[in-house]
């Protein structure tokens, strides 16, 4: 069976090597026979702010019910953006923020701890870039944004399977080194099927 894979893009610059390595793995999928469907996130229109927390419901604008109904489609999510800070951009924080909700991402259980996840079944895969070796992120630092991301929310809300694959340093990084990466990034989409 194919895929149908949803590919989040969280860089807010379409000129970034961000978007060309999407547009690599998107090319890979393509080839595949798979499935795909885009959401660029810096795109959308929404207000990223979760401004009454869950205390409020916020009304959400038409870009992120389009949104919702891409991730309940697919059967495998592509996140790529950036590591800035040890963690995501901010534009790709509030999407996350506004778009997993209860209700729609999760359900608390009355007078429980516990949640039911509404995401199970479902696979992902996390392509980031970073300043530095991806070694050094993992061991120096611990890849915090990486267990944000697979921990904290994917598996949090039933995404079980996830990949990492960290690619850095970019900001040294020459031109045979991006080639390298966008070939191997373009042979992950073509393995999707």
């Amino acid at each position: 069976m194919n895929k149908r894979i949803a590919l989040i893009i969280g860089h807010p610059d379409k000129e970034s090597y961000n978007f060309a390595l999407a547009q690599a793995y998107k090319k890979g999928v393509e080839s595949s026979g798979s499935e795909i469907r885009e959401i660029i996130i810096n795109d959308l229109d929404f207000n990223p702010n979760l401004q009454f927390g869950y205390r409020k419901r916020t009304i959400l604008e038409p870009d992120l019910l389009k949104s919702q109904e891409i991730l309940k489609w697919a059967n495998h999510w592509v996140w790529v953006y950036p590591v800035w800070w040890g963690s995501v951009p901010a534009i790709m924080k509030g999407f996350l923020d506004r778009v997993l909700l209860p209700g729609f991402a999760f359900r608390k259980r009355k007078d429980s701890i516990w949640w039911d996840k509404y995401f199970t079944g479902k696979s992902s895969r996390i392509i980031c870039t970073l300043d530095q070796p991806s070694w050094y992120y993992k061991w120096f630092y611990s890849g915090p944004s990486h267990k944000a991301m697979k921990k904290l929310t994917l598996n949090f809300i039933g995404v079980k399977k996830v990949n990492i694959t960290t690619i850095g340093p970019i900001r040294l990084s020459n031109d045979k080194f991006r080639a390298k990466w966008l070939k191997k990034v373009e042979k992950l989409g073509q393995l999707t099927k």
